[in-house]
């Protein structure tokens, strides 16, 4: 297995208007989940960018639609945490439409990675999310944060939950998936052979 070489990463824009997002035809992966689930952090380990996004003790911190350029053919799309932030409400109404505008409209969009973070259990807002992307037909995969702050066993015990928590929600089976920590480097080959594949279909089929 060939994992994919991060030769260049580069921050593009920040916006809240989809429409003013980059009009170049490459894949874009999103990345988002709740408020402080460490999507700052898995981000500059996937790049191997120790401050491409803004790492922050302060949940809210991401308020904009960032587009990064990865080897200058995909985008890594870093969104607004939903959830819990220190924001004011009306603040909080516009990150909520302008997440939705971008999933609903953004057409370079080829797949959405939700974060959760392993040590809790299945929350709402999570599972919310998720039927949300389903309802509008988002190919999504889940990422799961955080894995070298539990047990192997806890890992697994919480992915088990969650998958009961998905089929009980009406979900055939749990969405793939990954365990991450941005501490011990634990799944960025995983994840950027995902990425990886899918861009040579991508490319092969002559879908952009």
């Amino acid at each position: 297995m060939t994992i994919m070489k991060i030769n260049s990463a580069e921050f593009i824009i920040s916006n809240s208007d989809v429409s003013k997002c980059p009009l170049e035809r490459l894949p874009e992966y999103a990345f988002i989940g709740r408020s402080n689930v460490g999507k700052s952090s898995l981000i500059n380990m996937l790049t191997n960018h120790k401050n491409l996004a803004k790492t922050s003790g302060k949940p809210g911190k991401t308020q904009l639609i960032n587009h990064f350029k990865i080897n200058l053919n995909w985008f890594l799309v870093d969104l607004p945490g939903y959830g819990y932030a220190k924001v004011s409400k009306k603040t909080k109404e516009v990150f909520q439409q302008f997440i939705t505008d971008y999933f609903e409209k953004r057409e370079q969009l080829v797949c959405a990675f939700v974060l959760i973070d392993i040590r809790l259990e299945a929350q709402k807002i999570d599972l919310e999310f998720i039927t949300y992307l389903g309802e509008i037909e988002i190919p999504f995969c889940i990422i799961f944060t955080k894995a070298d702050k539990i047990s192997k066993t806890k890992v697994a015990s919480h992915i088990a939950a969650y998958r009961k928590a998905l089929l009980a929600n009406n979900w055939e089976e749990m969405p793939q998936h990954f365990v991450t920590s941005s501490l011990e480097n634990t799944g960025r080959d995983e994840l950027l052979t995902f990425i990886d594949n899918v861009n040579q279909d991508i490319f092969k089929n002559n879908d952009f």
